[in-house]
């Protein structure tokens, strides 16, 4: 199945949601630990650049909320910038939910937010469902600000001047500009209307220091639309490359994720989860063609947003033939395919599934005297590899960020902003403490 680039309600949101009045809500109420504080994933900004003498710029936010049992999501409101047109809407149905502007003083009242900055105003959500256990809550917001310190004319040019702390985002320059300076490595892509916009995914742990400049000279008017991207590949490639349509969708927005735990290295065995959001109307179920050379077992599958189980089923190639099942790739009759059904998607709403599964591949996973060795090709954006309890990294021949999680195991996290796959090499060795 197709990785889905638009989750629903951010169509729904670009082509035809009005923004909605603050709606007053009840007072917060305690997450299932009072101890817990607010959390989030997935975070996603479109920035839509305004005419410039309005100094202004239309925010598309979406964001995961993951604190368990919360019953709100806190939303802040840039120092500096002064904020209107509010929106917000639930991206599992499209629906809008209910809203308000609380200061932080009010703010901190809630557990989740105990530390909020009392100098900050917040835009407090009502989330259509409590999140549930190890689930998400997937929100939409709108808002346009006004910062004049941001987004600014310089004699014949506009700039756009902001750090961004968002670790995916998008800029659209208003009609007729084009994009004469950027700071960050980003792809630069057409809109559907013609105007040119700047993606980027910031892999780095800090602010992105974006400054984008652009003066006048983009045609404007019918025929300025791109051609639409074909399903033609490279003819320099000295291999069969990607095609034009998937080198030209946009990476940071892509919305599939995948986390490795690697087991010990005799095992030859890796479990996995990935996250991918479904919004194609009546999409009914996943199908997980697994990679020559390796295996699976122990699948399992649920919805995020809702914490619902699904079921999960295990067949070939050859099974798929007889049940006159399309994977939308040609599959081997002895290859394995895991089918995972769901209810079928309504039109304009969308499903955030979660798989997860344990491969045994002895060609990518093995013990090599005395050192463990990954080798792997890993295709999504957002990749993470977690060594098993008792080793430490030798080497990473793709750059990483690494971190060391609380039960003392090593994570290296993969961004690849690039429109293909990365060839991950690692290696480790045991601690010197380490039990064998």
């Amino acid at each position: 199945m197709r990785s889905v680039l638009v989750a629903a309600a951010a169509v729904l949101a670009l082509f035809g949601c009005g923004p909605l009045s603050g709606q007053e809500t009840s007072q917060p109420s305690e997450a299932a630990s009072s101890s817990a504080k607010q959390s989030e994933t997935d975070e996603y900004t479109r920035y839509e650049l305004l005419a410039p003498e309005t100094a202004s710029f239309k925010i598309y936010y979406e964001v995961t909320a993951t604190t368990p049992g919360a019953k709100f999501f806190y939303n802040p409101i840039r120092k500096g910038s002064a904020a209107s047109d509010e929106a917000v809407f639930d991206s599992m149905t499209g629906d809008p939910v209910p809203f308000e502007v609380v200061s932080g003083a009010e703010a901190r009242r809630d557990p989740l937010m105990s530390d909020a900055d009392a100098g900050t105003n917040f835009i407090r959500i009502s989330l259509a469902r409590p999140v549930p256990a190890n689930g998400q809550g997937r929100l939409l917001i709108l808002k346009t600000y006004k910062d004049a310190k941001s987004y600014y004319r310089d004699g014949d040019a506009i700039i756009f001047n902001r750090p961004l702390g968002i670790k995916r985002n998008k800029i659209v320059l208003p009609a007729g500009y084009e994009l004469v300076g950027s700071n960050v490595p980003s792809q630069v892509l057409a809109e559907p209307d013609g105007r040119i916009a700047v993606s980027f995914i910031n892999a780095g742990s800090g602010e992105a220091s974006l400054t984008l400049k652009a003066k006048l000279g983009a045609q404007t008017g019918p025929g300025t639309a791109p051609h639409p991207a074909t399903q033609a590949r490279s003819w320099e490639s000295p291999f069969e490359g990607e095609s034009e349509r998937s080198r030209l969708s946009e990476r940071a927005h892509q919305d599939r994720d995948i986390v490795y735990f690697l087991q010990q290295p005799e095992t030859h065995a890796f479990s996995l989860y990935h996250d991918y959001t479904e919004s194609h109307e009546g999409a009914d179920k996943y199908l997980n063609v697994v990679r020559e050379g390796s295996t699976v077992s122990d699948p399992s599958a649920y919805i995020l947003d809702t914490g619902e189980k699904l079921p999960t089923k295990m067949m070939t190639g050859a099974d798929l033939a007889a049940a006159k099942i399309d994977a939308g790739e040609p599959v081997r009759p002895t290859t394995q395919v895991v089918l995972i059904p769901f209810p079928p998607v309504k039109k304009g709403q969308s499903l955030r599934l979660r798989i997860s599964e344990t491969y045994t591949a002895q060609a990518s996973y093995k013990l090599d005297g005395d050192e463990l060795v990954f080798d792997r090709s890993l295709g999504r954006p957002r990749n993470a590899v977690v060594l098993p309890a008792g080793w430490y990294l030798t080497a990473s021949a793709i750059p990483a960020t690494v971190t060391q999680l609380p039960d003392g195991r090593i994570r290296l996290d993969f961004w690849n902003g690039r429109p293909d796959s990365v060839d991950v090499l690692i290696k480790a060795k045991r601690r010197a403490n380490a039990a064998r």
